[in-house]
């Protein structure tokens, strides 16, 4: 389980993140490259609504391949072309993370490597391995370890 950290003398997230996420030793890392609001069958995703969905969940893809979900996730970096995208943005990454509160930057840039995304999301998530009394690894979604 990873461990979240807004301590009282920072002001609060002023979204549905956390200011730190402390992963335990002995964990599984996981890093995600950037994924763009393209569907499973290439085609763009129309829309920030639309592109952010598909972005996230090309990353819950991912996290599954490797027995994680979004709990799990540590850390978002998210690059957003238009401003007035990130409030719809934020509403989609808030219902599909449910109470999961990774750290998160959000960026504004002035666009990215297609003119057709109009965001961009990448992930970092880290979950604690889980050991047999003898000292062999388990996961405990039913995915061996190493």
């Amino acid at each position: 389980m990873n461990k979240l950290h807004n301590p009282e003398t920072v002001a609060p997230p002023f979204s549905s993140y956390s200011h730190a996420v402390e992963s335990t030793q002995n964990c599984h890392v996981l890093f995600v490259s950037g994924q763009v609001g393209v569907n499973p069958d290439g085609s763009m995703a129309e829309g920030i609504e639309a592109q952010t969905e598909a972005a996230l969940n090309n990353i819950r893809e991912m996290l599954r391949s490797a027995s994680m979900d979004f709990e799990d996730v540590t850390r978002l970096n998210i690059y957003v072309v238009n401003r007035e995208d990130i409030a719809k943005a934020r509403g989609v990454r808030e219902s599909m993370l449910g109470d999961a509160r990774p750290a998160s930057t959000l960026v504004l840039v002035a666009g990215l490597a297609s003119e057709d995304w109009l965001i961009e999301i990448e992930a970092i998530a880290a979950k604690p391995w889980h050991f047999y009394g003898d000292g062999t690894v388990f996961e405990t979604r039913g995915r061996p370890g190493i």
